[in-house]
């Protein structure tokens, strides 16, 4: 592999060189470079002004709406997205938070009955090197049929590929001196591989994008989307993205986004707790935007979030596109015959119900054993392909039902929740790993930023425990999490001296997060730059990182 002039690249992880040298050829860095360079300067200002719109929300004390200067795009009826190809019709039941690193998962995804696969890099994933290189590799093999185990694509769940978010960068390779945007490397490596076979195979290449705020990042996407189809000789809207909606501030243009990528829009998608966490994350420092107990106070019952469901399928199916639901995070247990299993299966079957009632085309599961019950729910309460013909015309939704919290107040158990999921999540992450399993359900990012954004929130505003006497404080969350370390142990199976140093460096990081005077935007960001995660991340490869990780508590 020749050398390309200003271009950086880390040696392959150990026992992927097959893989690397795969992905990382002349042609595919050659055109990976050129992407950089052709989005380097837009992403950069598209990051530049998301501060800069913080900044004017602090200091003016404003709140969002519906923007007069582009209310001739959502006043127009005329204008649709393209309809999409017949392999995104139908998308009852997708299979959510798949790290395509994990290729026993993966392999089990592409043999299931879902209709489609969310290919994680994002929420799901922990992006060290050697992940994603393993889990692009794997998607190469996939689309080239080389998993002997699996069926072929076009017979293979839909691959919903997602790369990672604007915020993250790719710390292995270096263009011109700076980092590379991690998403633009996710995206390049498989647009370069693997856009040709799945769009020849009628099954492609289709996108999910995460944590757009605004229609000028669905502007910089359509851009590369057009730029890269040029350059690979794809013709025009080949590519099809679906935008998650995470982000209080895009939920006030979600007509303009769709708008922006009407010719690549797969539709738009709703999650509870990127969502919800993103009111912290813009509005938090503000008492009247406190967020209660998620544990007890925060479902999609709740009228700021229903409201928010609402107005994404109205909009939707107002423009001729998808609307999806969120993931259920719940897993069955091992014995189906059990009142346990039962308990579970009604309570995610009432969830999914809301959202099938608000008119989704389809949602996600993590665990495999749903797809079958979530599809016969699906085909039970709807008839046809989806959705699209439930227009929803009958409401209209203001920007004060979107903008205003659900009653209710901070519980000792759920501030120890949260605590828990933040502490492990940071753990996760230290052992390379993006989710983990507790209480019962799949944990990711996404609840780990809720999880963190709480108790930040909690600390920040000294709430009062509803269920006791006491007020939300610094000391009183160091001290919850000194008796959490110790159940989390347990659920750990710290055996070693490193297993319990590495829990106890987790608490210490999560401590150093919610007690930080201006909230960091996004967990994924604030770890990825620790030299902490980075030393752990050498570990794993073998290498000397310099001793014990640098945290105690």
């Amino acid at each position: 592999m020749a050398a390309l002039r200003g271009v950086e690249l880390e040696p392959p992880p150990k026992g992927l060189e097959e893989a690397y040298r795969a992905l990382f050829t002349a042609k595919s860095i050659l055109f990976l470079t050129e992407l950089v360079n052709k989005f380097r300067e837009e992403v950069e200002r598209s990051l530049k002004l998301r501060i800069s719109r913080k900044v004017h929300l602090d200091l003016t004390g404003e709140l969002p709406g519906f923007s007069e200067a582009t209310a001739k795009i959502r006043n127009d009826p005329t204008w649709r997205v393209l309809p999409v190809p017949e392999r995104l019709r139908k998308r009852h039941v997708d299979i959510g938070d798949l790290a395509p690193c994990d290729t026993q998962r993966f392999i089990q995804g592409l043999r299931s009955t879902a209709q489609g696969i969310q290919v994680d890099f994002d929420d799901g994933n922990c992006p060290t090197f050697r992940n994603q290189v393993k889990g692009i590799y794997n998607v190469y093999k996939a689309v080239r049929n080389q998993f002997h185990d699996a069926p072929p694509i076009s017979q293979a769940p839909v691959l919903m590929l997602r790369p990672r978010a604007w915020n993250m960068v790719e710390h292995s390779m270096m263009v011109n001196g700076k980092q590379v945007p991690g998403p633009l490397f996710d995206f390049g490596l498989l647009m370069f591989h693997c856009a040709a076979l799945l769009f020849d195979n009628s099954c492609g290449p289709f996108f999910y994008l995460s944590k757009i705020e605004s229609y000028v990042e669905a502007r910089l996407w359509n851009n590369v989307f057009l730029w890269t189809e040029e350059k690979l000789g794809l013709p025009v809207g080949s590519i099809k993205a679906t935008v998650l909606i995470e982000n209080v501030l895009a939920t006030f243009e979600m007509e303009e986004i769709l708008y922006e990528l009407r010719d690549h829009s797969a539709g738009l998608n709703c999650g509870i707790w990127d969502y919800s966490a993103s009111f912290v994350n813009k509005f938090g420092h503000r008492l009247a935007f406190l967020l209660p107990d998620r544990s007890k106070y925060v479902n999609m019952e709740k009228p700021f979030l229903k409201c928010y469901m609402d107005l994404l399928v109205q909009t939707c199916h107002r423009r001729g596109a998808l609307a999806t639901g969120g993931m259920a995070a719940l897993l069955l247990p091992r014995d189906k015959n059990s009142a346990l299993c039962s308990k579970v299966l009604a309570t995610v079957t009432r969830l999914k119900l809301l959202e099938i009632s608000a008119g989704v085309d389809g949602f996600m599961v993590y665990d495999l054993d749903l797809i079958e019950p979530m599809q016969k729910l699906f085909q039970k309460e709807t008839r046809g392909e989806n959705q699209l013909a439930e227009l929803r015309d009958d409401f209209t939704v203001t920007p004060a039902q979107l903008l205003t919290m659900p009653a209710g107040g901070v519980t000792l158990y759920g501030l120890k929740y949260n605590i828990a999921v933040g502490v492990l999540f940071i753990e996760a992450w230290l052992t390379g790993k993006g989710h983990f399993f507790y209480k019962g359900q799949v944990e990711d990012s996404a609840t780990a930023e809720i999880s963190r954004s709480q108790v930040w929130q909690w600390i920040r505003h000294q709430a009062k425990l509803e269920d006791d006497d006491r007020v939300v404080t610094s000391s009183l969350v160091k001290g919850l999490t000194q008796d959490v370390m110790e159940e989390l142990k347990e659920v750990k199976q710290c055996h070693t001296v490193r297993d319990v140093q590495r829990l106890l460096t987790a608490a210490s990081m999560f401590l150093e997060v919610v007690h930080k005077s201006d909230f960091p935007e996004f967990l994924t960001t604030y770890l990825s730059q620790d030299h902490t995660f980075l030393a752990s991340q050498d570990q794993q490869e073998g290498v000397d990182a310099g001793g014990p990780l640098k945290h105690k508590l």
